[in-house]
């Protein structure tokens, strides 16, 4: 039960959970999303990366690992989105939000700092839009507008919430929780990896924006607003409606909360 935690704890948990979904899931992309190789017999050139879908595996095993890891101890959120949808169901006192969010964002930052860190090892590696950053228009993979890509991530950040909430519920099939959300992070990005790069994470927008340069400082608003947009969207439809209509809020919502 998180309510039996220290509060330093739960900031570290998220901390460490933040680290872990953004050097694993931007790594992977910065990393091994596109290699390519030589055949030695022919000379030709070939593509041994992992591509869109590995690096939406990656994203999703991380948040598998990290629920399961230190999930019991501070809710495993690893999202400033998820925070803020937990504070409006009633699953975090609100007291807690701005401690979890400077945990997630510091965690973030320090695996941007990391993934730059080892990129940078490799001869020839230009930082410069080539960090896994999030963008619209012309820093959008396909090209996407900035709305459609806030409309995307809004629809997709809230979606993610429901899953969650529901998955964490007390109903719900005890110990799968952390499948079901790593598993829906996973489609989020197949979904929307051509859109935005995927964020649905202001934290791990955040941590690759500064070191990728290329117009991401200036579009990180973006991945802010319509993530945190979603969040509340989904923390206020799950109880509304699955939840007999009713919204708990404060000390006594997180005390009976069943995602704990």
């Amino acid at each position: 039960m998180t309510d039996t935690v220290s509060t330093p704890a739960k900031w570290l948990a998220e901390l460490f959970g933040t680290f872990w979904l953004v050097f694993g899931g931007c790594g992977s992309a910065v990393f091994a999303a596109k290699v390519i190789a030589e055949d030695a017999d022919t000379s030709s050139m070939f593509q041994v990366g992992i591509g869109f879908l590995g690096v939406a595996l990656a994203f999703g095993l991380t948040v598998v690992t990290m629920a399961y890891a230190v999930g019991h101890i501070s809710g495993g959120h690893f999202n400033p989105a998820v925070t803020l949808g937990a504070a409006v169901s009633g699953r975090l006192p609100w007291k807690d939000l701005p401690g979890y969010w400077i945990s997630q964002v510091v965690g973030g930052l320090i695996a941007g700092a990391a993934i730059y860190g080892i990129a940078s090892g490799k001869d020839g590696f230009e930082a410069t839009g080539n960090m896994a950053a999030n963008g619209y228009g012309d820093h959008s993979p396909g090209g996407y507008t900035l709305g459609a890509v806030i409309l995307a991530e809004v629809i997709l950040t809230a979606f993610f919430l429901i899953v969650i909430l529901g998955a964490t519920d007390a109903r719900a099939p005890k110990g799968f929780g952390p499948l079901a959300i790593g598993l829906s992070l996973t489609l989020i990005h197949l979904i929307s990896i051509p859109i935005s790069n995927t964020s649905v994470n202001p934290a791990r927008s955040t941590a690759v924006a500064f070191f990728n340069g290329a117009g991401a400082p200036g579009q990180l608003w973006a991945f802010w607003v319509a993530p945190l947009i979603g969040g509340l969207i989904g923390g206020l439809l799950y109880p509304l409606l699955f939840e007999n209509g009713k919204l708990k809020f404060g000390a006594k919502a997180a005390a009976e909360s069943p995602r704990d």
